[in-house]
Protein backbone atom coordinates (compact mmCIF):
# COMPACT_ATOMS: atom_id res chain seq x y z
CA UNK A 1 0.00 0.00 0.00
CA UNK A 2 1.52 3.60 -1.07
CA UNK A 3 2.29 5.41 1.92
CA UNK A 4 0.30 8.91 2.37
CA UNK A 5 1.43 12.45 3.84
CA UNK A 6 -1.04 14.62 6.04
CA UNK A 7 -0.88 18.25 4.96
CA UNK A 8 0.47 20.53 5.66
CA UNK A 9 3.67 18.37 6.36
CA UNK A 10 4.91 21.35 8.28
CA UNK A 11 2.87 22.38 10.78
CA UNK A 12 2.75 25.96 12.33
CA UNK A 13 4.52 29.05 10.89
CA UNK A 14 6.74 27.74 8.38
CA UNK A 15 6.30 29.80 5.19
CA UNK A 16 7.21 30.76 1.93
CA UNK A 17 8.87 26.68 1.18
CA UNK A 18 11.94 26.36 -0.65
CA UNK A 19 13.02 22.78 -1.34
CA UNK A 20 16.05 20.44 -3.39
CA UNK A 21 16.16 16.99 -3.38
CA UNK A 22 19.79 15.54 -2.93
CA UNK A 23 19.78 11.73 -3.28
CA UNK A 24 16.96 10.47 -1.01
CA UNK A 25 17.05 13.46 0.88
CA UNK A 26 14.84 16.16 0.89
CA UNK A 27 15.56 19.81 2.54
CA UNK A 28 12.53 22.17 3.19
CA UNK A 29 13.71 26.10 3.74
CA UNK A 30 10.93 28.64 5.38
CA UNK A 31 11.12 31.84 6.17
CA UNK A 32 11.80 32.85 9.47
CA UNK A 33 10.97 36.97 9.82
CA UNK A 34 12.32 38.62 12.93
CA UNK A 35 13.27 35.52 14.87
CA UNK A 36 16.73 34.19 15.41
CA UNK A 37 18.66 32.42 13.81
CA UNK A 38 17.49 32.77 10.34
CA UNK A 39 15.81 30.54 7.57
CA UNK A 40 14.40 26.92 8.76
CA UNK A 41 15.64 23.93 7.40
CA UNK A 42 13.60 20.90 7.62
CA UNK A 43 14.78 17.15 6.43
CA UNK A 44 13.10 14.04 5.22
CA UNK A 45 13.61 11.24 3.81
CA UNK A 46 10.27 9.80 2.45
CA UNK A 47 8.25 13.36 2.34
CA UNK A 48 6.00 12.17 5.06
CA UNK A 49 7.81 12.36 8.54
CA UNK A 50 10.22 15.64 8.80
CA UNK A 51 12.13 17.07 11.27
CA UNK A 52 13.77 20.05 12.39
CA UNK A 53 17.26 19.81 11.60
CA UNK A 54 19.34 23.24 11.44
CA UNK A 55 18.91 27.44 10.85
CA UNK A 56 21.22 28.84 8.73
CA UNK A 57 21.99 32.48 9.65
CA UNK A 58 23.49 32.26 12.68
CA UNK A 59 25.61 35.01 13.25
CA UNK A 60 24.79 38.58 13.14
CA UNK A 61 27.36 39.08 9.94
CA UNK A 62 24.88 36.80 7.92
CA UNK A 63 21.53 38.29 9.42
CA UNK A 64 21.63 41.34 11.32
CA UNK A 65 17.80 42.08 12.81
CA UNK A 66 18.18 44.93 15.04
CA UNK A 67 15.50 47.17 15.15
CA UNK A 68 13.30 44.96 13.12
CA UNK A 69 9.53 45.93 12.40
CA UNK A 70 7.25 42.79 12.99
CA UNK A 71 7.20 40.53 9.83
CA UNK A 72 10.51 42.23 8.65
CA UNK A 73 13.54 40.36 8.61
CA UNK A 74 14.03 37.30 6.38
CA UNK A 75 11.40 36.73 3.64
CA UNK A 76 11.17 33.50 1.61
CA UNK A 77 14.55 32.16 1.21
CA UNK A 78 15.47 29.89 -1.84
CA UNK A 79 17.42 27.01 -1.16
CA UNK A 80 19.18 25.20 -4.16
CA UNK A 81 21.76 22.95 -4.91
CA UNK A 82 24.70 22.60 -7.59
CA UNK A 83 28.36 21.99 -7.95
CA UNK A 84 28.35 19.87 -4.88
CA UNK A 85 27.33 22.82 -2.35
CA UNK A 86 23.99 24.34 -1.19
CA UNK A 87 23.07 28.19 -2.01
CA UNK A 88 20.82 30.12 -0.10
CA UNK A 89 19.39 33.58 -1.21
CA UNK A 90 17.41 35.72 1.16
CA UNK A 91 16.18 39.31 1.48
CA UNK A 92 16.39 40.40 4.65
CA UNK A 93 13.48 43.27 4.49
CA UNK A 94 14.80 46.37 6.84
CA UNK A 95 11.63 48.33 6.33
CA UNK A 96 7.99 47.61 4.69
CA UNK A 97 4.75 48.92 5.07
CA UNK A 98 5.25 52.59 4.44
CA UNK A 99 6.11 54.54 0.55
CA UNK A 100 9.41 52.34 0.25
CA UNK A 101 10.66 49.02 1.01
CA UNK A 102 14.50 48.27 2.05
CA UNK A 103 14.81 44.69 1.10
CA UNK A 104 18.79 43.68 0.23
CA UNK A 105 19.19 39.96 -1.30
CA UNK A 106 22.24 38.03 0.01
CA UNK A 107 23.73 34.81 -0.86
CA UNK A 108 25.33 32.18 1.44
CA UNK A 109 26.67 28.84 0.39
CA UNK A 110 27.81 25.51 2.57
CA UNK A 111 29.43 21.99 1.78
CA UNK A 112 26.56 20.33 3.68
CA UNK A 113 23.36 21.18 4.79
CA UNK A 114 24.83 21.65 8.41
CA UNK A 115 27.08 24.22 7.65
CA UNK A 116 29.40 25.70 7.80
CA UNK A 117 27.77 28.40 5.76
CA UNK A 118 29.37 31.06 4.53
CA UNK A 119 29.98 34.84 4.85
CA UNK A 120 27.04 36.40 2.65
CA UNK A 121 27.58 37.88 -0.67
CA UNK A 122 25.55 40.89 -1.05
CA UNK A 123 23.17 40.99 -4.30
CA UNK A 124 21.07 44.44 -4.57
CA UNK A 125 18.19 45.04 -2.84
CA UNK A 126 15.60 44.99 -5.88
CA UNK A 127 12.04 43.92 -4.54
CA UNK A 128 12.48 40.16 -2.81
CA UNK A 129 11.55 36.57 -3.11
CA UNK A 130 14.88 36.42 -4.87
CA UNK A 131 15.81 32.94 -6.62
CA UNK A 132 19.11 31.42 -8.15
CA UNK A 133 18.50 29.35 -10.71
CA UNK A 134 21.52 27.41 -12.34
CA UNK A 135 21.40 26.95 -16.14
CA UNK A 136 23.04 25.01 -18.28
CA UNK A 137 26.62 25.32 -18.67
CA UNK A 138 27.46 26.83 -15.50
CA UNK A 139 25.46 29.75 -15.87
CA UNK A 140 23.31 31.21 -12.23
CA UNK A 141 21.19 33.89 -12.85
CA UNK A 142 19.48 35.91 -9.73
CA UNK A 143 15.28 36.19 -10.03
CA UNK A 144 13.22 38.13 -8.14
CA UNK A 145 9.93 40.15 -7.53
CA UNK A 146 10.49 44.12 -8.14
CA UNK A 147 9.62 46.52 -6.56
CA UNK A 148 8.19 49.75 -8.56
CA UNK A 149 9.24 53.19 -8.12
CA UNK A 150 7.47 55.67 -6.03
CA UNK A 151 3.85 57.18 -7.78
CA UNK A 152 2.30 60.38 -8.11
CA UNK A 153 0.64 60.41 -4.99
CA UNK A 154 4.08 59.05 -3.33
CA UNK A 155 2.99 55.48 -2.95
CA UNK A 156 5.76 52.69 -4.18
CA UNK A 157 4.04 50.53 -7.03
CA UNK A 158 4.43 47.46 -5.08
CA UNK A 159 4.84 44.58 -7.43
CA UNK A 160 6.34 45.46 -10.61
CA UNK A 161 7.06 42.37 -12.75
CA UNK A 162 9.77 39.63 -12.26
CA UNK A 163 13.80 40.77 -13.10
CA UNK A 164 16.26 38.09 -13.92
CA UNK A 165 20.31 39.12 -13.94
CA UNK A 166 23.10 36.81 -14.82
CA UNK A 167 25.63 36.21 -11.01
CA UNK A 168 28.94 35.14 -11.55
CA UNK A 169 30.45 33.21 -8.46
CA UNK A 170 33.99 33.74 -9.55
CA UNK A 171 33.62 37.73 -8.66
CA UNK A 172 30.79 37.19 -6.13
CA UNK A 173 28.25 39.77 -7.90
CA UNK A 174 25.69 40.60 -10.75
CA UNK A 175 26.65 41.03 -14.20
CA UNK A 176 25.21 42.45 -17.10
CA UNK A 177 21.56 43.59 -17.47
CA UNK A 178 18.63 43.63 -15.33
CA UNK A 179 15.81 42.35 -17.80
CA UNK A 180 12.13 42.30 -16.74
CA UNK A 181 10.79 38.91 -18.38
CA UNK A 182 7.48 38.92 -16.56
CA UNK A 183 4.46 40.98 -16.07
CA UNK A 184 2.01 38.80 -14.14
CA UNK A 185 -1.20 37.44 -15.13
CA UNK A 186 -4.90 39.17 -13.74
CA UNK A 187 -4.45 37.57 -10.25
CA UNK A 188 -1.46 40.52 -9.44
CA UNK A 189 0.41 40.73 -6.78
CA UNK A 190 3.29 38.92 -8.18
CA UNK A 191 6.20 37.25 -6.42
CA UNK A 192 7.82 34.09 -5.19
CA UNK A 193 9.47 33.44 -9.12
CA UNK A 194 11.19 30.51 -9.69
CA UNK A 195 12.60 28.83 -12.94
CA UNK A 196 13.01 25.52 -13.96
CA UNK A 197 14.31 23.53 -17.36
CA UNK A 198 12.36 20.98 -18.96
CA UNK A 199 11.74 19.51 -22.55
CA UNK A 200 13.55 22.64 -24.35
CA UNK A 201 11.18 24.73 -22.11
CA UNK A 202 11.80 27.25 -19.54
CA UNK A 203 9.36 26.84 -17.23
CA UNK A 204 8.26 30.26 -14.95
CA UNK A 205 6.57 29.52 -11.53
CA UNK A 206 5.39 32.45 -9.57
CA UNK A 207 3.07 33.42 -6.44
CA UNK A 208 0.26 35.82 -7.55
CA UNK A 209 -2.95 36.93 -5.83
CA UNK A 210 -1.26 38.50 -2.59
CA UNK A 211 -0.63 35.69 0.19
CA UNK A 212 -4.16 35.70 2.08
CA UNK A 213 -7.35 33.87 0.72
CA UNK A 214 -6.91 34.46 -3.01
CA UNK A 215 -3.17 33.13 -3.08
CA UNK A 216 -2.16 31.15 -6.10
CA UNK A 217 0.32 29.34 -8.22
CA UNK A 218 0.75 30.22 -11.63
CA UNK A 219 2.95 29.12 -14.28
CA UNK A 220 4.47 30.37 -17.62
CA UNK A 221 6.50 29.00 -19.93
CA UNK A 222 9.35 30.11 -22.79
CA UNK A 223 11.59 28.80 -25.32
CA UNK A 224 14.41 31.06 -24.07
CA UNK A 225 15.22 32.12 -20.67
CA UNK A 226 14.59 35.86 -21.08
CA UNK A 227 11.10 35.74 -22.53
CA UNK A 228 9.01 36.37 -23.75
CA UNK A 229 6.92 33.89 -21.26
CA UNK A 230 3.15 32.27 -22.17
CA UNK A 231 1.16 31.72 -19.00
CA UNK A 232 -0.47 28.43 -18.85
CA UNK A 233 -4.14 28.96 -20.43
CA UNK A 234 -5.92 27.11 -17.63
CA UNK A 235 -5.29 29.87 -15.10
CA UNK A 236 -3.30 28.87 -11.50
CA UNK A 237 -1.58 25.56 -11.15
CA UNK A 238 -2.82 25.67 -7.25
CA UNK A 239 -5.28 27.74 -5.28
CA UNK A 240 -7.64 27.93 -2.52
CA UNK A 241 -9.38 30.88 -3.98
CA UNK A 242 -13.19 30.97 -3.83
CA UNK A 243 -13.44 27.46 -1.93
CA UNK A 244 -14.94 27.30 1.37
CA UNK A 245 -15.07 23.88 1.45
CA UNK A 246 -11.45 23.56 1.75
CA UNK A 247 -9.52 22.63 4.87
CA UNK A 248 -6.25 24.23 3.59
CA UNK A 249 -6.14 28.15 2.77
CA UNK A 250 -4.35 30.61 0.89
CA UNK A 251 -2.84 27.53 -0.92
CA UNK A 252 0.16 29.32 -3.06
CA UNK A 253 4.02 30.11 -3.02
CA UNK A 254 5.14 26.85 -4.42
CA UNK A 255 8.30 24.96 -5.75
CA UNK A 256 8.87 21.97 -7.84
CA UNK A 257 10.47 19.53 -7.08
CA UNK A 258 11.34 15.88 -8.12
CA UNK A 259 11.21 12.55 -6.61
CA UNK A 260 14.00 9.60 -7.00
CA UNK A 261 11.53 7.78 -8.60
CA UNK A 262 10.64 10.38 -10.92
CA UNK A 263 7.68 11.46 -9.34
CA UNK A 264 6.68 15.49 -9.49
CA UNK A 265 5.47 17.80 -6.29
CA UNK A 266 5.10 21.08 -5.38
CA UNK A 267 5.63 21.97 -1.79
CA UNK A 268 3.74 24.92 -1.15
CA UNK A 269 2.39 27.78 1.51
CA UNK A 270 -1.49 27.08 3.08
CA UNK A 271 -3.31 28.29 6.23
CA UNK A 272 -5.59 26.83 8.15
CA UNK A 273 -7.60 29.93 9.89
CA UNK A 274 -10.04 29.50 12.63
CA UNK A 275 -13.20 30.92 12.99
CA UNK A 276 -12.97 34.42 14.87
CA UNK A 277 -13.83 33.88 18.81
CA UNK A 278 -17.01 36.12 19.63
CA UNK A 279 -18.29 36.26 15.60
CA UNK A 280 -21.11 34.06 14.08
CA UNK A 281 -19.70 31.21 12.23
CA UNK A 282 -20.21 32.02 8.19
CA UNK A 283 -18.34 30.64 5.29
CA UNK A 284 -16.66 34.00 4.73
CA UNK A 285 -12.97 33.70 4.71
CA UNK A 286 -12.21 37.11 6.22
CA UNK A 287 -14.54 36.65 9.56
CA UNK A 288 -11.34 33.33 10.65
CA UNK A 289 -7.85 34.25 11.81
CA UNK A 290 -4.72 32.09 11.22
CA UNK A 291 -3.19 31.28 14.64
CA UNK A 292 -0.50 28.80 13.79
CA UNK A 293 0.60 31.11 10.45
CA UNK A 294 1.38 30.03 7.21
CA UNK A 295 1.98 26.21 6.99
CA UNK A 296 3.93 23.93 4.18
CA UNK A 297 2.24 21.23 2.01
CA UNK A 298 2.80 18.77 -0.48
CA UNK A 299 0.72 18.13 -3.81
CA UNK A 300 1.50 15.24 -6.28
CA UNK A 301 1.98 17.43 -9.55
CA UNK A 302 1.84 15.63 -13.33
CA UNK A 303 4.43 17.11 -15.60
CA UNK A 304 4.28 15.45 -19.23
CA UNK A 305 7.38 16.27 -21.79
CA UNK A 306 6.34 19.20 -23.31
CA UNK A 307 3.17 19.96 -21.31
CA UNK A 308 2.66 22.40 -18.28
CA UNK A 309 2.78 20.86 -14.95
CA UNK A 310 -0.58 21.01 -13.15
CA UNK A 311 -2.04 18.83 -9.94
CA UNK A 312 -1.66 14.81 -10.61
CA UNK A 313 -5.67 14.60 -9.39
CA UNK A 314 -6.87 17.22 -11.47
CA UNK A 315 -8.20 20.79 -10.91
CA UNK A 316 -6.06 23.07 -8.65
CA UNK A 317 -7.50 22.57 -5.50
CA UNK A 318 -5.13 21.61 -2.86
CA UNK A 319 -5.67 18.23 -0.94
CA UNK A 320 -5.54 17.25 2.15
CA UNK A 321 -4.00 13.65 2.03
CA UNK A 322 -1.22 13.02 -0.89
CA UNK A 323 -0.27 9.23 -1.96
CA UNK A 324 3.65 9.61 -0.90
CA UNK A 325 6.61 8.00 -2.88
CA UNK A 326 7.10 4.42 -2.77
CA UNK A 327 9.95 2.77 -0.42
CA UNK A 328 10.70 3.20 3.16
CA UNK A 329 9.70 5.16 5.68
CA UNK A 330 11.51 7.14 8.42
CA UNK A 331 9.86 8.52 11.25
CA UNK A 332 11.97 11.06 13.73
CA UNK A 333 12.10 11.22 17.55
CA UNK A 334 10.81 14.67 18.12
CA UNK A 335 12.02 16.66 21.74
CA UNK A 336 9.06 18.46 22.92
CA UNK A 337 9.88 19.01 26.54
CA UNK A 338 13.46 21.03 27.53
CA UNK A 339 15.00 20.16 30.72
CA UNK A 340 17.64 22.70 30.42
CA UNK A 341 20.33 20.27 31.60
CA UNK A 342 22.49 20.37 28.19
CA UNK A 343 24.50 22.87 26.81
CA UNK A 344 22.33 24.18 24.18
CA UNK A 345 18.82 24.83 23.91
CA UNK A 346 16.19 22.46 22.31
CA UNK A 347 16.45 23.46 18.53
CA UNK A 348 12.66 24.25 18.43
CA UNK A 349 13.92 27.75 20.45
CA UNK A 350 14.16 30.92 19.13
CA UNK A 351 15.11 34.12 20.00
CA UNK A 352 14.09 37.81 18.54
CA UNK A 353 15.99 39.52 16.24
CA UNK A 354 19.21 38.67 18.28
CA UNK A 355 21.37 35.74 18.77
CA UNK A 356 21.14 34.02 22.20
CA UNK A 357 24.03 35.31 24.70
CA UNK A 358 25.24 34.48 28.00
CA UNK A 359 25.02 38.13 29.28
CA UNK A 360 21.36 37.32 29.26
CA UNK A 361 20.44 34.32 28.40
CA UNK A 362 22.78 30.92 30.28
CA UNK A 363 22.44 27.52 30.90
CA UNK A 364 25.16 27.36 33.46
CA UNK A 365 24.07 30.02 35.90
CA UNK A 366 21.85 27.86 37.53
CA UNK A 367 22.79 24.50 36.28
CA UNK A 368 19.43 22.65 35.41
CA UNK A 369 17.84 25.85 34.49
CA UNK A 370 17.11 28.37 31.95
CA UNK A 371 18.03 31.94 33.23
CA UNK A 372 16.91 35.07 31.70
CA UNK A 373 18.19 38.50 32.37
CA UNK A 374 15.66 40.96 32.46
CA UNK A 375 15.79 43.87 29.86
CA UNK A 376 13.48 45.32 27.90
CA UNK A 377 9.55 45.64 27.63
CA UNK A 378 8.12 43.43 25.72
CA UNK A 379 6.75 46.30 23.27
CA UNK A 380 10.53 47.03 22.31
CA UNK A 381 12.31 46.19 19.07
CA UNK A 382 15.24 45.59 20.89
CA UNK A 383 16.68 43.51 23.78
CA UNK A 384 14.42 41.49 24.16
CA UNK A 385 14.84 38.13 26.74
CA UNK A 386 12.37 36.24 25.24
CA UNK A 387 13.17 32.55 23.75
CA UNK A 388 9.97 30.51 22.20
CA UNK A 389 9.06 27.75 19.98
CA UNK A 390 6.32 27.55 17.78
CA UNK A 391 2.57 26.21 18.47
CA UNK A 392 1.80 23.78 16.08
CA UNK A 393 -0.96 22.71 16.76
CA UNK A 394 -4.51 24.07 17.88
CA UNK A 395 -4.98 21.46 20.85
CA UNK A 396 -1.64 22.16 22.98
CA UNK A 397 -0.40 22.80 26.44
CA UNK A 398 2.69 23.72 27.71
CA UNK A 399 4.42 24.11 31.41
CA UNK A 400 7.14 25.75 33.54
CA UNK A 401 8.27 26.01 36.74
CA UNK A 402 9.97 29.73 37.83
CA UNK A 403 11.35 31.08 40.39
CA UNK A 404 12.04 34.93 40.31
CA UNK A 405 12.35 37.38 43.40
CA UNK A 406 11.22 41.19 41.34
CA UNK A 407 10.96 44.00 43.88
CA UNK A 408 9.30 46.55 41.24
CA UNK A 409 6.15 46.11 39.24
CA UNK A 410 8.27 46.39 36.21
CA UNK A 411 9.98 43.09 36.81
CA UNK A 412 8.24 40.97 35.00
CA UNK A 413 8.85 36.86 34.09
CA UNK A 414 6.72 34.37 33.02
CA UNK A 415 5.03 32.06 30.27
CA UNK A 416 3.71 33.29 27.33
CA UNK A 417 1.71 33.11 24.01
CA UNK A 418 3.16 35.87 21.60
CA UNK A 419 2.79 36.89 18.26
CA UNK A 420 4.25 40.56 18.06
CA UNK A 421 5.02 43.30 20.29
CA UNK A 422 0.88 44.10 20.05
CA UNK A 423 -0.68 41.06 20.24
CA UNK A 424 0.54 38.69 23.39
CA UNK A 425 -0.77 36.73 26.67
CA UNK A 426 1.17 36.84 29.21
CA UNK A 427 1.03 34.57 32.44
CA UNK A 428 3.83 35.95 34.52
CA UNK A 429 4.91 36.97 38.12
CA UNK A 430 5.82 40.61 38.69
CA UNK A 431 6.46 42.74 42.36
CA UNK A 432 3.72 44.28 43.72
CA UNK A 433 5.70 47.50 44.63
CA UNK A 434 5.28 46.46 48.70
CA UNK A 435 7.85 44.00 49.06
CA UNK A 436 5.71 41.03 47.53
CA UNK A 437 4.82 39.80 44.25
CA UNK A 438 1.46 39.15 41.94
CA UNK A 439 0.93 36.45 39.81
CA UNK A 440 -1.38 37.13 36.75
CA UNK A 441 -2.45 37.72 32.99
CA UNK A 442 -1.30 39.96 30.88
CA UNK A 443 -2.97 40.56 27.39
CA UNK A 444 -2.39 43.07 24.49
CA UNK A 445 -4.65 43.28 21.86
CA UNK A 446 -4.45 45.24 18.73
CA UNK A 447 -7.17 43.93 16.74
CA UNK A 448 -8.29 45.33 13.08
CA UNK A 449 -10.40 48.60 13.69
CA UNK A 450 -8.51 49.77 17.37
CA UNK A 451 -6.57 52.50 17.46
CA UNK A 452 -4.03 51.17 19.98
CA UNK A 453 -3.21 48.06 21.23
CA UNK A 454 -5.79 47.32 24.18
CA UNK A 455 -4.06 46.01 27.46
CA UNK A 456 -5.56 44.21 30.40
CA UNK A 457 -3.93 42.98 33.74
CA UNK A 458 -5.24 40.20 35.90
CA UNK A 459 -4.13 39.57 38.86
CA UNK A 460 -5.09 36.01 40.70
CA UNK A 461 -2.76 35.77 43.46
CA UNK A 462 0.04 37.01 45.81
CA UNK A 463 3.37 35.73 46.11
CA UNK A 464 6.38 35.73 48.32
CA UNK A 465 9.43 36.95 46.34
CA UNK A 466 11.53 33.53 45.77
CA UNK A 467 9.11 31.29 46.14
CA UNK A 468 8.60 28.74 42.96
CA UNK A 469 5.75 28.75 40.96
CA UNK A 470 4.90 26.78 38.26
CA UNK A 471 2.75 28.31 35.49
CA UNK A 472 0.45 25.87 32.67
CA UNK A 473 -1.33 27.16 29.56
CA UNK A 474 -3.58 24.96 27.51
CA UNK A 475 -4.82 26.15 23.89
CA UNK A 476 -7.97 24.79 22.57
CA UNK A 477 -8.35 26.47 19.30
CA UNK A 478 -9.41 29.48 19.49
CA UNK A 479 -9.44 29.13 23.30
CA UNK A 480 -6.27 29.86 25.94
CA UNK A 481 -6.62 29.21 29.42
CA UNK A 482 -4.11 29.76 32.06
CA UNK A 483 -3.18 27.78 35.51
CA UNK A 484 -0.64 28.34 38.48
CA UNK A 485 0.55 25.77 40.91
CA UNK A 486 2.21 26.30 44.10
CA UNK A 487 3.47 22.03 44.07
CA UNK A 488 3.35 21.35 40.16
CA UNK A 489 -0.05 18.96 41.21
CA UNK A 490 -2.53 20.74 41.69
CA UNK A 491 -3.32 23.28 39.91
CA UNK A 492 -5.35 26.61 40.05
CA UNK A 493 -7.06 27.78 36.62
CA UNK A 494 -7.61 31.23 36.33
CA UNK A 495 -11.56 31.79 35.25
CA UNK A 496 -11.13 33.50 32.58
CA UNK A 497 -10.60 31.99 29.13
CA UNK A 498 -8.53 33.99 26.44
CA UNK A 499 -8.86 34.89 22.60
CA UNK A 500 -5.67 32.65 21.02
CA UNK A 501 -7.22 34.44 17.39
CA UNK A 502 -6.18 37.96 18.54
CA UNK A 503 -2.96 36.05 17.34
CA UNK A 504 -2.11 35.36 14.05
CA UNK A 505 -2.44 36.09 10.01
CA UNK A 506 -5.50 39.19 9.75
CA UNK A 507 -5.49 39.00 13.77
CA UNK A 508 -3.62 42.38 14.34
CA UNK A 509 -4.27 45.78 12.97
CA UNK A 510 -0.55 45.95 11.75
CA UNK A 511 0.68 43.71 9.17
CA UNK A 512 2.00 40.51 10.13
CA UNK A 513 2.94 37.10 8.47
CA UNK A 514 4.08 34.87 10.99
CA UNK A 515 2.28 32.97 13.80
CA UNK A 516 1.72 32.60 17.85
CA UNK A 517 5.22 31.55 19.52
CA UNK A 518 4.82 29.82 23.00
CA UNK A 519 7.58 30.71 25.44
CA UNK A 520 9.13 32.34 28.18
CA UNK A 521 10.48 35.42 28.79
CA UNK A 522 11.30 38.27 31.69
CA UNK A 523 11.74 42.06 31.50
CA UNK A 524 13.29 44.63 33.50
CA UNK A 525 12.48 48.04 33.09
CA UNK A 526 14.35 49.54 35.98
CA UNK A 527 17.72 49.00 34.33
CA UNK A 528 19.08 46.75 37.51
CA UNK A 529 19.21 43.58 35.51
CA UNK A 530 17.24 40.93 37.74
CA UNK A 531 17.70 37.36 36.50
CA UNK A 532 14.80 34.77 36.31
CA UNK A 533 14.88 30.83 36.51
CA UNK A 534 12.69 28.22 34.82
CA UNK A 535 13.02 24.58 35.44
CA UNK A 536 11.66 23.49 32.23
CA UNK A 537 9.95 23.62 29.07
CA UNK A 538 7.27 21.30 28.74
CA UNK A 539 5.27 21.09 25.18
CA UNK A 540 2.92 18.84 25.17
CA UNK A 541 0.16 17.98 22.41
CA UNK A 542 -2.45 16.19 24.75
CA UNK A 543 -4.83 14.66 21.89
CA UNK A 544 -4.39 13.73 17.91
CA UNK A 545 -5.40 16.45 15.71
CA UNK A 546 -8.21 16.00 13.48
CA UNK A 547 -8.27 19.51 12.00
Amino acid sequence: MMPELINPVLTGFNPDPSIVAVGEDYYIATSTFEWFPGVQIHHSKDLVHWRLLTRVLDRVSQLDLRGCQHSGGVWAPCLTYADDQFWLVYTNVRSHGGPVTDSPHFLVTAPDIEGPWSEPVVLGANGFDPSLFHDKGGKKYLVNMQMGSVGAVGVEERFDGITIQEYCHDRKKLVGERIKIWEGTELGVTEGPHIYRKDGWYYLLTAEGGTAFNHAVSVARSRNLTGPYEADPDGPMLTSANRPDLNLKSAGHGDLFQSPDGSWFTVHLCHRPLQKRGVPETAWDQDKVAILGRETGIQRVAWPDGEFPRLADGGNAPSDIVPAPEGPLYPWEDALRDDFNGPVLNPHFQTLREPADESWLSLSRCPGSLSLKGRNSLFSRFDQSLVARRLQHFRAEAETGLVFSPTSPKQEAGLIAYYDRNNYHYLRMAGDGKGGCRVGVVSSDFSPGMERPLITVQNVCDLKPGAKIYLKMMNEHADLRFAWSLNGEEWNWIEQTFDSTNMGDWSSAISGFAGTFWGLCCQDMTGDGIWAEFDCFDYRIPVKETL
